[in-house]
């Protein structure tokens, strides 16, 4: 397994493995990997077989997040994150840094961002404005130095992976992208790289989003007639913030294929939401 932290070496390793008919599958991460990233890298690999190359990009990219956010302390751990790579059976860990992926960006050289119109609207666009601009554009950055067959991200992100869908198909890239099914503790809590900044009792509070999911699924289920979202919504609000360091930022109903908001919630609608615990901000979604 090597690591390349140069766009042009990693570019030129695409094409000759495109030259040698050899299928590539990229997973892109921003590091600081779990037992959900190594699941994206073992269905790429199963996508691609024993003969294709899998390649783990690891990258915080500055621009999906705003300047209040966590930036700066997103966790990072390089050494860490080649050892699973290596034991997981990765081919290639792609980690450029910054000036190598946006550059001269504090001189204002860089000036040229991918933006999806329609489905980054709501929920994680609407409290994030400039989150998806700076996923498209990164994503599309990848796909163009990578070269990828197939690309695999998890459902953690829903909204993300069906923006990510959405500029595959409306830009034309040669490539299919694969959506793994979230990846959860014993407990039920989704698998996060900021699930390390939960201390105390706060790793505990942190269930409400999994415990909401599940509530929302038994109303449903319950009910033979659609239940109006906003008395839903109202419920588990109240059951979220029950938790003394949780604050709900949003829970939202949709069709899972056009993201468009349900006012009816029945069996077959998606949720999301997105919590305050402490500090940090998780976020889950399930199919009701």
């Amino acid at each position: 397994m090597q690591l390349v932290q140069s766009i042009s070496l990693m570019q030129r390793r695409a094409r000759l493995w495109a030259q040698a008919g050899i299928g590539v599958g990229l997973v892109p991460t921003m590091g600081y990997l779990h037992e959900g990233h190594l699941s994206l890298v073992r269905r790429a690999r199963r996508t691609l077989g024993t003969k294709g190359k899998v390649v783990v990009s690891i990258y915080v990219n500055p621009t999906q997040f705003s300047p209040t956010e966590d930036f700066s302390r997103y966790p990072r751990d390089l050494k860490r994150d080649m050892k699973l790579c290596r034991d997981a059976g990765v081919d290639a860990v792609f980690a450029p840094r910054d000036q190598e992926m946006y550059p001269n960006q504090p001189c204002g050289a860089f000036s040229t961002y991918v933006a999806e119109e329609m489905l980054s609207k709501g929920m994680e666009g609407s409290s994030r404005p400039t989150h998806f601009r700076g996923v498209t554009t990164v994503v599309a950055k990848l796909f163009n130095i990578v070269q990828p067959r197939v690309a695999v991200f998890g459902a953690k992100d829903f909204q993300q992976a069906a923006i990510v869908r959405r500029m595959v198909r409306d830009l034309n890239f040669p490539l299919k992208i694969i959506v793994a099914p979230t990846y959860r503790e014993p407990d039920g809590l989704a698998m996060s790289s900021r699930n390390r900044y939960l201390r105390g009792d706060l790793r505990q509070q942190a269930l409400a989003l999994w415990h909401a999911i599940k509530r929302a699924r038994a109303v449903t289920a319950q009910n033979s007639k659609p239940v109006p979202a906003s008395r839903l919504k109202a419920q588990l609000k109240t059951m979220i913030e029950s938790q003394p360091s949780a604050r709900l930022d949003y829970v939202e109903f949709f069709e899972p294929e056009t993201l468009n908001r349900s006012e009816k919630v029945t069996r077959g609608t998606h949720m999301a939401l997105a919590v305050f615990v402490g500090k940090t901000r998780l976020i889950d979604n399930g199919r009701l």
